[in-house]
């Protein structure tokens, strides 16, 4: 195995051990470690079956294979921006819908206390 593949499986197996402890400790939730696995999974495959990536190439008319290996994580790292986007995109939404269910809320509770404050004490006699 020449050097350049094991560095590039032991990058792979470090960034997988690094997603799965940061899924372990809570700190990254599974939906969003999806395509990091995956991510690492084709960086270990192509680490380990090298000639692949040199096929791979060839087959899409790239005849330098590392431009290859470059495209392949550009995709991925394309997925993964569109990923964040679309739940950046919904985390707006959500943040918004309730930035307006607080103010209504705010807005009722002043009304509440303006009629409160309005109506004369009332006052029990045993």
């Amino acid at each position: 195995m020449e050097r350049v593949q094991v560095f590039s499986l032991l990058a792979g197996l470090v960034i997988l051990f690094a997603v799965l402890e940061l899924v372990r400790r809570g700190k990254l939730k599974e939906n969003y470690s999806v395509l990091w696995i995956c991510t690492t999974v084709v960086i270990i495959f192509f680490a380990v079956f090298r000639h692949l990536i040199d096929w791979l190439g060839s087959l899409i008319g790239i005849y330098y294979s590392p431009s290859a290996f470059f495209l392949i994580a550009f995709i991925f790292l394309t997925l993964i921006t569109v990923q964040f986007s679309v739940v950046i995109s919904k985390l707006t939404d959500r943040n918004k819908d309730l930035a307006q269910e607080v103010a209504l809320l705010r807005h009722r509770l002043d009304e509440l206390e303006k009629r409160a404050a309005s109506q004369p004490p009332c006052i029990d006699n045993p």
